[in-house]
């Protein structure tokens, strides 16, 4: 009787101690799941345009998207040499995806000459990023550089800048598309969720009138 209870004890601490074990492992699959479900490629294929589609792009302007790029596009590492490594999704899948809907502009608060470096390597000669802007295009204001959208193009309702300083861009919040700051996170795909949102915003007569009611967001970065 005693060796059957010593026995049975055992089996139900090897139970417990089994099912602790798998309950963990359990937990580490599920939590790998999330990560891999949450950081996988984001694709968005272009799809034909339906007629009333055609029809609808045919009777608006075509619009200019406007990119930043320290944070943005990219994020550079200072160790004596210059070392900008790149968002993930620029290019090819984000670049070269919108530049198919809109003229970009590059439009930087850095020097001319390290932007225009930038800038080259992220055109890698296709002749995508033809117009670009520095910082002596910017208003400088209580030691801040402001990018006035309106040196870009007089007409703002064509225009949308997507930039991670809000206090860049604080002259047209209206124009804007905030997105977070980046610092070499490979995991990243804020750039390519953007995608769905861009491609609406160019049927749209006055891009302000969808963007600007996401003014509440322009503080959380």
């Amino acid at each position: 009787m005693l060796k059957t209870r010593q026995c049975l004890l055992g089996i139900r601490t090897f139970l417990g101690v089994t099912s602790r074990i798998w309950g963990f492992i359990l937990y580490i699959l599920r939590k790998h799941l999330r990560t891999i479900i949450q950081y996988q490629t984001v694709r968005y294929d272009t799809l034909p345009l339906s007629p009333i589609s055609r029809n609808r792009l045919n009777a608006v302007k075509r619009k200019i998207l406007v990119l930043d790029l320290d944070e943005t596009l990219i994020h550079s590492h200072h160790d004596g040499v210059l070392r900008p490594t790149v968002r993930p999704g620029t290019p090819p899948d984000f670049i070269l995806k919108v530049s198919q809907w809109y003229e970009l502009v590059v439009f930087t608060a850095s020097m001319e000459i390290y932007g225009s470096a930038v800038a080259d390597k992220l055109d890698n000669n296709r002749n995508i990023l033809k117009r670009r802007y520095y910082r002596q295009h910017c208003t400088l204001d209580l030691g801040s550089y402001i990018k006035d959208l309106s040196v870009v193009h007089d007409d703002l309702s064509s225009i949308v800048i997507l930039d991670n300083s809000p206090g860049a861009y604080r002259s047209h919040p209206d124009n804007a598309i905030p997105i977070k700051s980046w610092f070499s996170d490979p995991s990243d795909t804020a750039l390519l969720n953007l995608l769905p949102m861009l491609d609406a915003l160019r049927f749209t007569a006055d891009v302000r009138s969808v963007l600007s009611r996401n003014l509440h967001q322009h503080r959380l970065w």
